[in-house]
């Protein structure tokens, strides 16, 4: 066998376990809207299931990205529909905290058009470099997905005023990196001297 063959690399399968996963994350996003709609946010019961969907839903971004690169299982597919599903999930949430007078219709606005923005800018750099996430792209999911859970829980009356303290740092750190991002991507479409 000589270097060449064995460097020849296999086709990542486009049915794989990383898509599987995000494939669960967009089919679970219309099921969580529909629990909280028939929650109607005041029913606890149906609160709690529409939080862990939310939970689960959010966990599999976590694990499918894991899966994919760890065993080199990332595909074109998965890189477009992951941040979809990351996008419809949290989009479907925030709209619905908003419709149920739970959350302000400024926050929503401003994390949609920052995400979508952000999608959008992504697009627009690719031929010139990846904009990776950084470590306040992490940060701010993180926030965004505690600051829903506490909303979408039932909570005690002492607890509930943490929820907005908890999405206030999830819309400074969303805006900020946003900032960031902007930045890079303007360095990435600088010509080259």
């Amino acid at each position: 066998m000589t270097g060449a063959e064995s460097t020849v690399a296999t086709p990542v399968p486009l049915l794989n376990a990383a898509n599987l996963l995000t494939a669960a994350r967009l089919v679970l996003v219309p099921v969580f809207a529909v629990t909280v709609v028939a929650s109607g946010m005041t029913h606890a019961g149906w609160r709690m299931a529409a939080c862990l969907i939310f939970v689960v839903a959010s966990a599999t971004d976590l694990v499918d990205g894991w899966i994919a690169r760890r065993f080199e299982l990332v595909t074109s597919l998965g890189k477009v529909a992951d941040p979809i599903a990351d996008k419809a999930l949290t989009g479907a949430a925030l709209v619905l905290l908003s419709w149920y007078d739970r959350l302000p219709w400024w926050v929503t606005v401003v994390i949609l058009v920052r995400e979508l923005g952000i999608t959008a800018m992504r697009f627009w750099v690719i031929r010139h470099g990846v904009i990776a996430a950084s470590r306040g792209g992490k940060i701010k999911t993180a926030l965004q997905i505690l600051a829903i859970t506490w909303y979408l829980w039932p909570m005690p009356a002492a607890l509930a005023p943490v929820g907005p303290w908890i999405m206030g740092a999830a819309v400074l750190v969303t805006v900020a990196t946003g900032f960031d991002y902007v930045a890079q991507a303007l360095r990435l479409r600088r010509p080259a001297r």
